[in-house]
């Protein structure tokens, strides 16, 4: 019998079993005749009693010893399958050697496994703020762009940080305030468009300070242009600059050019001009870096991406599918909206959802019974991801509140 010590428990194991599997640790302990080959299967060996000692779980050797007995390898489901995975690559032994079905259930938990973990990786990442300390060693004004940044990226380090963190989001507040206003009737008038265009350069000079600042403050610029609210901080004040600089093109078109010719350039420009100014909206985006509900929705979105794509997909199908059903049955009633398929997507589109305007509707009994085929469909449609979403959604808010209130 081959004496086998795994963490203080005795085994004992006929030479012929064990050597039935030659390329696992015991049946190579059972083959070998050369002493010094012995020794470095196993941690250490009593000659007194002859046994051979292995520093593993013992726990986990039971099945280990139940496959040499049986030819089988057994999966519990409350094994960590990392640990269990581990302890038999140690022993030589192949998952091939269990049942199929166990095998498959435990395929499926490792795979969720690695999905947490990886998923536990990527927030991870997410929270870990873009600089630390020894980023800073060794580089020009390491010191100061070190307290720079502080200021500026870590609200929590002091007093003065957490006042600009404040001041941030206030001023991302007042600008849509100001960008709201500005379209309303009464505030376009001199005094009205004056305290807009003020309030707008305020905003726009306090958001490049704090763009300047981080970029300054920066360990890595190729990080910094690769990340997300960098990016957004970019598009919250680059219509200010290009609005000036088309509002003086402009300018110069209508002082020094009056030909026609000229005179449409300078409405197509305006027209510019108007989509440029549209696009200060995104500034509301730069709340996410403030707000822990915020990013948790990104996050969720980003990790999620191929469900939402899948319901997209849906809903096309379902939008096509469903007008097509409604034009082949409304097309021939005089006076109806569905004279194609394409006329008939708004429909399908506003039923999938369940919002219903009722700007369009059939006439039919035939067109009744397929409206409610769709409203139908987009209800079971709408229903499925919603719970996969919210636990994901509500997973990540946790994970990310806990971390700032540690922090």
């Amino acid at each position: 019998l081959l004496n086998i010590n795994v963490g203080g428990k005795l085994f004992q194991i006929a030479y012929s079993v064990a050597a039935q599997y030659p390329i696992t640790r015991l049946g190579k302990l059972a083959l070998y005749t050369d002493p010094m080959k012995k020794l470095q299967l196993c941690d250490d060996y009593s000659v007194q009693k002859n046994e051979y000692f292995f520093d593993r779980d013992p726990s986990i050797f039971h099945y280990i010893f139940h496959f040499y007995r049986s030819g089988v390898l057994w999966i519990m489901d409350e094994m960590c399958p990392s640990n269990f995975v581990e302890e038999i690559e140690y022993w030589g032994i192949h998952l091939k050697y269990s049942q199929r079905c166990c095998r498959i259930l435990f395929e499926e938990k490792q795979d969720e496994l690695s999905e947490y973990l990886k998923i536990q990786k990527e927030l991870e990442a997410e929270l870990e703020p873009l600089g630390s300390a020894e980023h800073f060693e060794g580089k020009f004004l390491g010191r100061f762009r070190k307290s720079v940044w502080n200021l500026i990226e870590n609200p929590y380090s002091s007093v003065p940080a957490k006042i600009i963190a404040v001041m941030s989001s206030f001023f991302v507040l007042i600008s849509i305030v100001g960008m709201t206003l500005s379209t309303v009737e009464e505030m376009k008038h001199k005094t009205g468009k004056m305290w807009m265009e003020q309030l707008e350069m305020i905003c726009a000079i306090f958001f490049t300070s704090e763009y300047l600042m981080r970029l300054i403050s920066s360990s890595s610029f190729k990080k910094f242009l690769r990340a997300a609210f960098n990016a957004v901080d970019l598009v919250a004040i680059l219509p200010f600059y290009i609005q000036i600089l088309f509002e003086n093109l402009d300018q110069g078109d209508a002082l020094y050019h009056e030909e026609l010719d000229k005179v449409e350039s300078v409405s197509k420009l305006g027209k510019v001009l108007k989509l440029i100014k549209l696009m200060r909206i995104f500034r509301i985006l730069k709340l996410a870096r403030h707000s822990t509900g915020l990013r948790a929705f990104g996050f969720t979105m980003r990790q999620c991406y191929q469900q939402v794509c899948c319901l997209l997909l849906f809903i096309a199908m379902g939008v096509f599918t469903f007008s097509a059903l409604m034009h082949s049955v409304e097309h021939d009633v005089p006076g109806t909206n569905f004279t194609s398929i394409p006329d008939a997507w708004w429909w399908a589109a506003v039923s999938l959802s369940t919002v219903g305007y009722g700007d369009t509707v059939p006439d039919t009994v035939l067109g009744r019974i397929v409206a409610f085929g769709c409203i139908s469909f987009g209800i079971i449609l709408n229903g499925m991801p919603i719970s996969i979403l919210y636990n994901k959604f509500s997973d990540y808010y946790a994970k990310l509140k806990a971390h700032e209130d540690e922090t």
